[in-house]
């Protein structure tokens, strides 16, 4: 039995913008920030004082002990003034970098800091409104729930909505930024939920959920992670599943933020919904008005033939899926395919000089698939399937993305060592799991001086294939108040960050000592005698 699911993202637009433009961290006073897609965290930062198991940082002053021996607590902690608390990340995992003490606060952080905590009618804060250019106007494409509330609406002009409301937040709309994130959600859902998954118009998803919830616990529990998971996202979604593409209509018209609805109750589901929820093209829906017309049910007890002259047959077709009486297909989003190319053989080969030849002619081959597809190779795997049914496995990766066929044969031959043929190999394939865009650059001269910088890659990459990959690095600077976290390691062909103008201490005593005769410019700065002043110029 068919079951297809409709998301509906009412506030896709605004909702990314606004998590686009959210802290990383949480204002004081206000409700916590949403997570966000965060960059890989560095594991291997080398060498450091701060133990793996986290803790207090050694030489931090509200870690150290005070004259009676006691370490500070968490009322100490509490007391101290809002710049000077320590951050969980600056007392949690070494992995993770502590925040610059000197940079300037975000000007909504020190509003925070002082203004009340909002209440649930003022969580949007100001009232924003996204608006498009059509001709000389500028029209409100989308509109928050607070500027809903105060009588704006999608279709308004925007100089009416600034009459209206003096304190608005006025942005410019960004249609090709909200298909590019629903593009985006549609290809994981078709990688982690269900392989049928499509947009839907410009604020929804479509999902067959034909077979496949059993996998996640029924449709309720399925419903109720796909809400969590955008939620997560700062999106908020409405969804329904039905058994026809009814659903479309229930998630957008509904009175219910989830809709689970039996097959074969969508016709009575729908009769009091307006009849733009069937999408019906603008001149439909102004015929029908006309005509007295306003919900689905009105049109149930009209003949076929009267109501394709009147509003079109457009209109019927929409009536039909809904109901279930004719199909709507759902046109899939397909992850894009990383580059394959293969060798069959008629008879098992196992010589050296045989498979060097089959990787020479693979290589050649995906070569062209990646100049046809503009793209460059960052890994290439190498898989032989032996007559005995095992699969041997070669990796190279490469610094920069490629495609040049010499560079590839050259890394293949310094591991061709480590392939064991077996009793022969029937079949060879490369595929390229990780690749990166590769297009034209713009040369400085057409004729090379002798002065000119060499490209590094190729060599690079064969001292990583004979020294590993972690024996070649080069050290960059990093915005820290520990000077053991000042530095960290990056890829060869990354450029470094040069050293910050302030000055920093260029050797470390073992064990901090206490400074006298220090005199303080502010009530925050250290005193003399106090237990945080610590010396660390040797």
């Amino acid at each position: 039995m068919p079951r297809v699911a409709s998301l509906f993202l009412p506030q896709l637009p605004i909702e990314r913008l606004r998590r686009k433009e959210r802290p990383a961290t949480p204002l004081e006073g206000s409700a916590p920030a949403r997570p966000r897609l965060a960059d890989p965290i560095d594991d291997d930062p080398g060498a450091c004082s701060v133990p793996r198991g986290g803790g207090w940082r050694p030489g931090a002053r509200w870690a150290r002990d005070d004259a009676s021996g006691r370490r500070p607590s968490q009322s100490d902690l509490d007391r101290l003034p809002a710049h000077q608390r320590p951050t969980m990340r600056e007392m949690g995992r070494r992995s993770e970098p502590a925040g610059h003490p000197f940079k300037a606060r975000h000007r909504d952080e020190a509003a925070a800091m002082t203004a009340p905590a909002p209440g649930p009618g003022l969580a949007w804060g100001r009232p924003m409104v996204l608006i498009l250019r059509e001709g000389q106007r500028e029209v409100i494409s989308s509109a928050c729930p607070l500027a809903l509330e105060l009588g704006l609406y999608p279709g308004m002009t925007a100089a009416h909505a600034r009459a209206l409301i003096a304190d608005l937040d006025v942005r410019e709309a960004e249609p090709a930024a909200d298909r590019a994130l629903l593009d985006r959600l549609a290809l994981h859902a078709a990688r982690q939920w269900t392989p049928t998954a499509s947009v839907s118009g410009a604020d929804g998803l479509w999902l067959d959920l034909t077979g496949t919830t059993h996998l996640f616990g029924g449709e309720e529990r399925f419903c109720r992670r796909l809400t969590a998971f955008m939620n997560r996202l700062g999106l908020t979604v409405r969804i329904a599943v039905a058994g026809t593409p009814g659903a479309h209509a229930l998630a957008r018209f509904g009175s219910a933020a989830m809709t689970l609805l039996p097959s074969g109750k969508e016709a009575e589901a729908m009769a009091d919904l307006p009849l733009a929820a069937l999408r019906l093209q603008p001149e439909a829906l102004t015929a029908a008005a006309r005509f007295g017309l306003e919900r689905i049910a009105d049109l149930y007890p009209m003949p076929r033939g009267p109501l394709a002259r009147r509003l079109g047959l457009r209109t019927v077709e929409r009536l039909d899926q809904a109901r279930g009486s004719v199909a709507e297909p759902i046109t899939p989003v397909l992850p894009v395919e990383a580059p394959r190319v293969t060798r069959q053989f008629l008879e098992p080969i196992g010589t050296p000089e045989s498979i060097a030849q089959v990787i020479a002619d693979l290589v050649d081959d995906l070569a062209t698939v990646l100049q046809r597809r503009a793209l460059g190779a960052r890994t290439v795997v190498l898989m032989a399937d032996r007559i005995d049914g095992e699969v041997q496995r070669l990796i190279i990766g490469a610094s920069r993305a490629t495609r040049d066929k010499a560079h590839l044969k050259r890394m293949f031959g310094l591991k061709m060592a480590q392939l064991d043929p077996g009793l022969g190999i029937e079949a060879m394939h490369l595929l390229v799991p990780h690749h990166e865009p590769l297009t034209a650059q713009a040369a400085g001269t057409l004729v090379e001086s002798s002065g000119a910088a060499h490209d590094l890659a190729p060599l690079i990459d064969q001292l990583a294939m004979r020294a590993g990959p972690s024996a070649l690095f080069r050290m960059s600077s990093r915005e820290s108040d520990v000077p053991e976290r000042a530095m960290r390691r990056v890829s060869p062909l990354a450029s470094p960050k040069g050293w910050p103008e302030w000055k920093r201490p260029v050797r470390l005593l073992q064990r901090p000592e206490a400074l006298s005769g220090v005199v303080a410019l502010m009530p925050d700065h250290p005193r003399a005698g106090s237990p945080g002043a610590a010396r660390t110029i040797a």
